[in-house]
């Protein structure tokens, strides 16, 4: 089924727009330029072509919204279904594994009408992963998953952006990504030094430049795809949409690439 969707997105839209798309929704890398792949680990953006939390977490407040037309416990119903769903295809991957867990978790607790801690759902979550697969705790990117979300849930934003004027809404847009950015970064980086032995100097900035494309292009882009399976013209037409901010996101990649000292070795 997966090769169905590279040959279709293969044929909507160019490349590497193309291959960077599959990466962002499946997480498939085998058709991202090398010079691309490089450029992803340099600015330490890599994260966006590997399946983790943020496609869980995008897939469940995307589709609890749009879903709240069948009111709030069905869409709660069909969310958890799509997550379930979503799992299955693109493969029981530990990262995907903790945020489907913790998302369904959260989402049971509002079903319910109970409060939900995010700290103490992280926990039950991966004490669960741990008993039932203990090797869980060798795999670097359920390390990286794990670190990251605790990074966040201490660190990161506690408010959501209030509604004021253009220029404070665009300081609070790129406070709440730098925030949540280091956040992530400051209990990933001792990993990425560990397994990797190597550290990007410019990925706070890539990453705040970023942040904004990733729900459109994973909206956009399941469009495209579902589009596109009706009939090819109304993926063309909805790959537009998915063109601009995956074009964005590439061209930020490989201006800061570019940037002195973009990373180094340890």
């Amino acid at each position: 089924m997966l090769s169905i969707f590279i040959d279709l997105i293969g044929r909507l839209l160019p490349e590497p727009q193309a291959g960077l798309l599959l990466g962002i929704l499946f997480g498939v890398q085998t058709q991202l330029p090398r010079d691309l792949y490089e450029a992803l680990i340099t600015t330490g953006t890599i994260h966006v072509v590997v399946l983790s939390g943020q496609n869980i977490a995008i897939l469940t407040a995307f589709l609890s919204e749009v879903l709240l037309i069948f009111g709030r416990k069905t869409s709660i119903l069909l969310t958890l279904l799509a997550i379930g769903m979503y799992v299955w295809f693109v493969g029981f991957e530990p990262p995907i594994i903790r945020a489907a867990i913790m998302a369904s978790l959260i989402l049971f607790s509002v079903y319910f009408g109970k409060q939900s801690w995010s700290l103490l759902t992280l926990f039950f979550t991966v004490s669960m992963m741990l008993f039932v697969n203990p090797q869980f705790i060798e795999d670097r990117s359920f390390q990286l998953s794990v670190a990251a979300t605790l990074g966040i849930l201490l660190f990161g934003p506690k408010e959501t952006m209030k509604k004021s004027g253009l220029r404070h809404q665009l300081f609070h847009y790129f406070k709440f990504n730098l925030q949540t950015t280091l956040s992530a970064q400051l209990f990933t980086t001792p990993l990425i030094l560990y397994h990797f032995h190597r550290i990007s100097l410019v990925a706070p900035v890539a990453n705040v430049l970023i942040a904004w494309t990733i729900s459109p292009i994973m909206i956009f882009g399941f469009l495209t795809v579902l589009a596109g399976l009706i009939w090819e013209p109304f993926g063309i037409l909805a790959g537009f949409l998915a063109y601009a901010p995956v074009s964005f996101l590439l061209l930020v990649v490989q201006l800061t690439a570019q940037i002195p000292f973009a990373s180094f070795n340890w």
